[in-house]
């Protein structure tokens, strides 16, 4: 089973090689490596190229934002399974994709894998900030604000080119309209593996806190435009998530 690894990345050179390390230590191989570059100029190109042998595509260019980068990467990819790994994060150690690869082999009827996640400082630190267990799947839980960590989410690539790529109408939280999509609109069938996946920085896009308003107000939109009582289920997850941020 092959498995597609994207990274698209902007301006991040003081990340961007721990991302390409934690994938390419992954002690499982058959992994294809795609990288999607917004034409960055502060050094993160040259970063990449150091590495270029062993990544499989890489893309620098202008793009319409991130998620037009992962529909991009998408497009480009030839794996059974697609997943990402932002430029800010890193898989939480070399046996993640080993143990999504088992659970896809031991289900085969299964379309989606998720599981656990941590959010640490962008420091040296690396303090625990967040912990994100992801729990059990139910359609329930989706209407009263859960969903699993988007980067711990891997699917099988014919699944997205069944039901499609991230929406750009959506700007900072298509990833929410994406997972809402899948999981709540089309009912795929997805199973947890309750173990830790990714290691992600506080300070990226989804977690910066300059733009929390904006998410809110997008995170809005999504839920009433998938049919769901929009204020409920955006109060109840940021809930969920303001208790993830005390219990640390």
């Amino acid at each position: 089973m092959k498995i597609t690894i994207i990274t698209v990345c902007y301006n991040r050179k003081n990340t961007i090689e721990k991302a390409i390390k934690s994938v390419l230590e992954q002690d499982y191989h058959d992994i294809e490596y795609i990288i999607i570059d917004g034409n960055s100029t502060d050094g993160t190109k040259e970063i990449i190229e150091s590495y270029r042998d062993r990544i499989s595509q890489y893309i620098s260019e202008p793009d319409k934002g991130m998620y037009d980068a992962i529909n991009k990467g998408i497009k480009l990819a030839t794996g059974d399974v697609i997943g990402l790994i932002h430029s800010d994060d890193e898989f939480y150690d070399t046996k993640a994709i080993s143990r999504i690869v088992a659970r896809f082999d031991f289900y085969k009827n299964i379309e989606g894998v998720y599981g656990n996640g941590i959010y640490v400082s962008n420091d040296t630190e690396e303090r625990l900030i967040r912990n994100r267990i992801g729990g059990i799947f139910s359609l329930n839980k989706i209407k009263e604000g859960w969903l699993p960590l988007h980067p711990t989410v891997y699917l099988k690539k014919t699944i997205i080119d069944k039901y499609g790529l991230y929406n750009l109408d959506f700007k900072i939280a298509s990833d929410t309209e994406f997972l809402l999509r899948y999981l709540y609109k089309y009912k795929i069938k997805m199973t947890y593996i309750n173990s830790y996946i990714v290691k992600m920085r506080m300070g990226g896009m989804s977690t910066n806190a300059k733009r929390a308003f904006e998410v809110l107000y997008e995170d809005y939109k999504i839920y009433k435009y998938h049919g769901l009582t929009a204020f409920q289920a955006v109060f109840l997850k940021k809930t969920i998530a303001l208790r993830q941020y005390l219990a640390h």
